[in-house]
């Protein structure tokens, strides 16, 4: 972002924030359980019929339909709260100030990484919106009767989106880590000050 537009905003800390903690790291977080959670129950649920007498054994009072219940929910809030966590991200990267002089363990210089991670929220938004969207139609239409309301292939998705989100995860920690980016205590050392004196 333009040096001289930040200046306009008076109140930013030195983290290079209006507020001062990151929202989008912590809503991260947040997408990613849920995901990972309505993926792994929807697997879980699947694989039913194998699991069923290890419940009983551990004496677990679980149906199939409500491992899809749990699946279904976690997927809906995901892909709600996806949608604030890429607009947090996308404000925050806009008012970053990256360290110019470091490339990543990737060979990456901080606004590649920026553009690549922003390009990868959005797309990973995108994916999970379509997978709502995919997954609502198996809950309630094309599934709604049989016993199993996943296909296959939503699972693979699903895993393939994992994949997706392990890459971006790595693009996000080096923009934090390496480039500095709204890191309060790197951003003071790179400056030559004392973060233990703060």
């Amino acid at each position: 972002m333009n040096p001289d537009l930040l200046k306009e905003w008076s109140s930013l800390g030195v983290n290079g924030l209006p507020y001062l903690i990151p929202i989008h790291p912590n809503l991260v977080h947040l997408t990613l359980g849920l995901f990972i959670v309505a993926i792994a129950f929807d697997i879980v649920g699947v694989l039913y019929p194998l699991d069923k007498a290890a419940f009983k054994f551990l004496a677990i009072p679980v149906t199939r339909s409500s491992l899809f219940d749990v699946g279904w929910y976690n997927l809906l809030a995901s892909a709600i709260i996806t949608f604030f966590t890429v607009m947090a991200g996308l404000f925050e990267v806009s008012l970053a100030v990256p360290l110019t002089d470091v490339t990543s363990a990737w060979g990456l210089h901080a606004l590649e990484t920026m553009i690549l991670h922003g390009v990868g929220g959005v797309l990973i938004l995108t994916l999970i919106v379509g997978m709502t969207v995919w997954r609502g139609f198996q809950r309630y239409s094309w599934r709604k009767d049989m016993a199993r309301q996943v296909q296959w292939s939503y699972l693979a998705a699903g895993l393939f989106v994992f994949a997706l989100m392990f890459v971006q995860g790595t693009l996000g920690a080096h923009l934090g880590a390496e480039f500095g980016i709204h890191v309060t205590a790197d951003q003071m050392l790179h400056l030559g000050e004392n973060p233990n004196q703060l």
